[in-house]
């Protein structure tokens, strides 16, 4: 008979440490390959993110652009109005002084602007001057309707065009805007003086012509 140790009992193998790592599932052992296919896929998703942030940021840019040129176009708008506006109130005032001036004008010419009448015309004439009023009309120039207003008309053998002979009334004007016209009378070149200052030609070419036959 075999003698048995006593105190001492068989028991299984237990494997190592290695050992039961390496009879892990084969479930684990195949992670790093699921880690490395989706990684592409995390890089496509963030590239199609910074694509849509790109084009978010264009459509806002150009969303500013249109902003900032409506902007402008309203300010401009609104500077031109303003200055309309002022030029327009400016000439109403400006309408109502021009009997004035005229009175000015004919004591001047009548030699009537003296003393203190004469300071407060001068100041006044400053004043509207610096408003940017301005007076137009001289005798001798060309008339033209869009700024002059015939209130006379004769003709004259001295002129060779319809002529401003006499400033009845100065017109005014604010800049290019023509509060008043000039009143003025005219005088055209006389009927028939230029064929009559042609006929003298005429005798002389053919007295020329008959001493030449001769």
């Amino acid at each position: 008979m075999s003698e048995e140790t006593p105190g001492f009992e068989e028991k299984p193998d237990v494997p190592s440490g290695d050992a039961a790592e390496a009879a892990e599932s084969p479930e684990d052992t195949a992670a790093p390959a699921g880690d490395a296919n989706s990684a592409p896929a995390a890089d496509a998703g963030l590239t199609a993110q910074l694509d849509q942030a790109r084009a978010a940021l264009t459509e806002r840019t150009a969303d500013l652009q249109r902003l900032q040129a409506e902007y402008q176009n309203y300010r401009r708008r609104v500077e031109r109005d303003r200055v309309t506006v002022k030029e327009i109130a400016v000439a109403s005032l400006l309408s109502e002084l021009l009997p004035v001036l005229d009175d000015v004008g004919r004591a001047r010419d009548h030699g009537e602007l003296v003393g203190g009448f004469k300071s407060v015309a001068e100041s006044l004439e400053t004043v509207v001057a610096k408003m940017g009023l301005q007076q137009f009309g001289k005798e001798g120039e060309p008339f033209d309707p869009t700024i002059h207003e015939a209130l006379m008309h004769s003709y004259a053998p001295d002129v060779t065009e319809t002529t401003c002979v006499a400033i009845l009334q100065p017109g005014y004007r604010i800049g290019e805007r023509t509060i008043r016209p000039a009143r003025v009378a005219v005088a055209e070149p006389q009927p028939g003086a230029q064929g009559k200052a042609e006929e003298p030609d005429d005798t002389d070419k053919t007295g020329s012509s008959e001493q030449d036959s001769e």
